[in-house]
């Protein structure tokens, strides 16, 4: 039988380049896409998403015939006569003529897609590491902790842009195109950047969330239900204290979605929200910094877990 040494010298040694750790990082957000896209309930709710999108582009276009119309004719909506003026303040509160509130409602509708997508798959990307104990083996490669972590949420981001701020970015194109496009796209550039930043919003906070909530319950039972509670619960509660008790605005900052809404508005150019809908909301500097405390909770609670891990050598 040959010693090790003499075992160990009939192999080659390594020639190959010696990559960085944050390559591994690029390759788990990889593999984390390819495993969203294995799942049957991703592709019916990307779905969902691509038929919210399809509403917007051709309302868009419907905007704009109908402000080419007399306001006296009368057109058949779904076999229905309807007036043009008439119709036209319809459309008119529904906002599809390119302003900051089209653009937020799309990202509003598109990302509570994205939210429900990424509480059934949690588990998947994340929480199944813990649960089988497999996080030590890839700690074990030339990666680090951090590298992992940052895997994972490269490829949530990933996942939340491509159905948020990529078809936010479509639509400002084509009203661009529907309208004088040097006049649109100069005078409202802004909208554009406001667009990139409320998807970063939901993609950082997003994230955090959905990787810290992935590592607390596993699995997709408990995942589901704390992210029920967060968005769905949280928000019915804020508003019954808000409105129906009277307990002032500032309740409503326990609902994390009107934050993002809030905190988008702003990067829209909306520095004061309209009281549309007959409530009033807090201020938008206060929603930050719940969305700011949220994501370092989620930092430090990660960091503490993740160093519970016993890496094995």
């Amino acid at each position: 039988m040959p010693s090790p040494t003499e075992a160990l010298s009939k192999y080659r040694p390594w020639s190959g380049p010696l990559r960085p750790p944050i390559f591994g990082a690029f390759a788990m957000a990889r593999s984390a896409l390819v495993q969203l896209a294995r799942r049957k309930l991703f592709w019916v709710l990307y779905g969902l998403a691509v038929l919210v999108f399809f509403f917007y582009f051709y309302m868009q276009y419907l905007v704009v015939w109908v402000q080419q119309q007399s306001q006296d004719k009368t057109a058949l909506v779904a076999g229905v006569p309807v007036r043009i003026g008439e119709f036209t303040k319809f459309l008119d509160r529904l906002d599809f003529s390119g302003t900051a509130h089209t653009y937020a409602n799309f990202l509003w509708f598109e990302g509570y897609v994205a939210m429900i997508v990424l509480a059934f798959a949690g588990s998947v990307l994340v929480g199944n590491d813990f649960h089988h104990r497999s996080l030590a083996f890839y700690l074990a490669k030339p990666i680090g902790k951090r590298h992992y972590l940052l895997g994972k949420i490269l490829g949530i981001a990933a996942f939340v842009n491509l159905l948020t701020t990529l078809p936010a970015i479509v639509l400002f194109f084509q009203a661009g195109l529907l309208y004088d496009w040097k006049t649109y796209y100069f005078d409202n550039a802004n909208l554009l950047l406001g667009i990139l930043g409320y998807g970063a919003i939901l993609t950082v906070v997003l994230s955090l969330v959905l990787v810290t909530t992935a590592v607390l319950a596993k699995r997709t039972v408990p995942l589901v239900m704390i992210w029920t509670g967060l968005f769905v619960l949280c928000r019915a509660l804020g508003g019954f204290l808000a409105e129906t008790q009277r307990l002032g605005e500032n309740w409503r900052l326990i609902d994390l979605w009107n934050d993002l809404y809030l905190c988008g508005l702003f990067c829209l150019g909306k520095g004061e929200v309209e009281a549309k809908s007959g409530f009033s909301q807090p201020e938008q500097w206060k929603a930050a910094l719940v969305l700011i405390g949220l994501c370092l909770g989620c930092i430090l609670l990660l960091r503490t877990r993740l160093r519970a891990v016993e890496v094995v050598a």
